[in-house]
């Protein structure tokens, strides 16, 4: 089993990444991968994604670690980008491999709603008018999250 976490601003290759995942185990038969991007709209230009470093990292490798243990999976990788990122830039890889497809795709599912809400990210939306807002929590995230059964998202 392999964990592989990453926060960082430059942009990832997902189709390195899936490969990677792919590769990691002959006992790996499905490999199931998200891959989140900037989504333009009502004039947003980009979004700024801060992070504290460390505490990010931390929660980004038990977020992995539980999928792992929970999803029986044969590897996980995350990988967040932060800084300035333009509408179309990816944001977020999540990817699981496991022995059975049906794992590899809940648990890329997991990860991506308990990454919405359990780890600690700030973004910032920019707009061609010149403005800019703070992004909050969104509520359908939250229900994402207790939907897989945690008290606390």
């Amino acid at each position: 089993m392999s964990v592989h976490v990453r926060v960082q601003a430059e942009p990832f290759d997902a189709g390195a990444q899936t490969a990677r995942l792919s590769a990691l185990s002959t006992h790996t038969g499905g490999v199931g991968v998200f891959v989140g991007q900037v989504r333009g709209g009502h004039g947003l230009i980009a979004m700024t994604l801060e992070h504290y470093p460390g505490m990010t990292e931390a929660s980004l490798n038990m977020l992995a670690h539980e999928a792992v243990a929970r999803f029986a999976l044969t590897g996980c990788t995350l990988i967040h980008r932060v800084g300035r990122l333009e509408v179309g830039a990816g944001i977020v890889f999540v990817g699981a491999s496991a022995p059975h497809r049906g794992a590899a795709l809940t648990a890329t599912s997991f990860l991506i709603d308990r990454l919405k809400t359990g780890a600690p990210f700030w973004k910032r939306e920019e707009y061609a008018d010149g403005r800019t807002q703070w992004v909050d929590a969104r509520e359908t995230d939250e229900d994402a999250a207790r939907a897989w059964g945690l008290k606390n998202p």
